[in-house]
């Protein structure tokens, strides 16, 4: 069968010069899933290299695929991702993973970076103070998700309110309001860890619908899914195409 002239290429372009062990000890393997994820997948839609390949590293920390994301994050710096945003995706996924699913990744991170001669650290990112933290991770709710989520840091039960400040001035605070990228692509990335890591399906709709509301709309978000599928598998993705179709029809019901 052998692979396609255009995953050929594309993977040139993703590791110039190398050539994969896998063409000599699985060449079937090899050349059907590299005409699959780098041919047929990569031209099933219009999604651009670095929106790809952002989604593919965030798809690949929320499945805890070290080795594939060191070898995918090298490819994303050969098409021009930046080393601030891979580490802003890798900071991000702190709060959807937990430092004990991230810390790994922050290793490979700093080898990879260190690897190809950049200096750390990167430049710093943060635009909140410990004093307005809250004050901007609610804003930051409220700007993603809609006014409903002005209050939503005092709801709850007394001695579980606290989660809900900590969502507030952690997650949105200390994570959403960082420069290196926007919202958008803090929720494309946010919907991939979630998508990923699988047993998150209420809060990948919740973040389905706060995409769409944002400007990531159902088709762009079956793209994601559709590029990330061969790194995560089917039943994922498919339950995340049921997560956003389900999301979908919630906010066409309250238009």
């Amino acid at each position: 069968m052998g692979r396609t002239e255009f995953s050929n290429k594309y993977r040139e372009r993703m590791f110039p010069g190398y050539k994969s062990k896998f063409l000599e000890t699985d060449p079937e393997f090899i050349e059907r899933f590299d005409n699959f994820a780098f041919d047929e997948v990569v031209n099933s839609d219009d999604l651009d290299d670095r929106t790809r390949m952002t989604a593919v590293l965030a798809t690949l920390i929320g499945a805890q695929c070290v080795s594939e994301y060191k070898a995918m994050m090298t490819a994303a710096l050969n098409f021009g991702i930046t080393p601030v945003e891979i580490k802003e995706v890798v900071y991000q996924a702190v709060a959807y993973l937990g430092i004990g699913r991230v810390f790994d990744f922050l290793h490979a991170t700093n080898d990879v970076l260190s690897a190809q001669g950049i200096k750390l650290p990167l430049e710093g990112q943060a635009t909140t103070t410990a004093e307005n933290r809250l004050e901007k991770g609610i804003q930051t709710q409220v700007d993603i998700f809609g006014p409903q989520m002005a209050e939503f840091y005092k709801s709850g039960p007394a001695e579980s309110r606290h989660m809900h400040r900590w969502l507030a001035d952690n997650c949105f605070g200390d994570y959403y309001t960082r420069k290196g990228l926007d919202y958008k692509m803090r929720e494309m990335i946010t919907f991939c860890f979630l998508s990923a890591q699988g047993g998150c399906e209420p809060q990948l709709t919740s973040h389905a619908a706060a995409n769409m509301r944002i400007g990531n709309d159902k088709v762009f978000l079956i793209k994601i899914i559709s590029q990330c599928l061969p790194f995560i598998g089917y039943p994922r993705s498919l339950n995340a195409l049921g997560c956003v179709n389900e999301a979908a029809n919630q906010m066409e019901k309250t238009k």
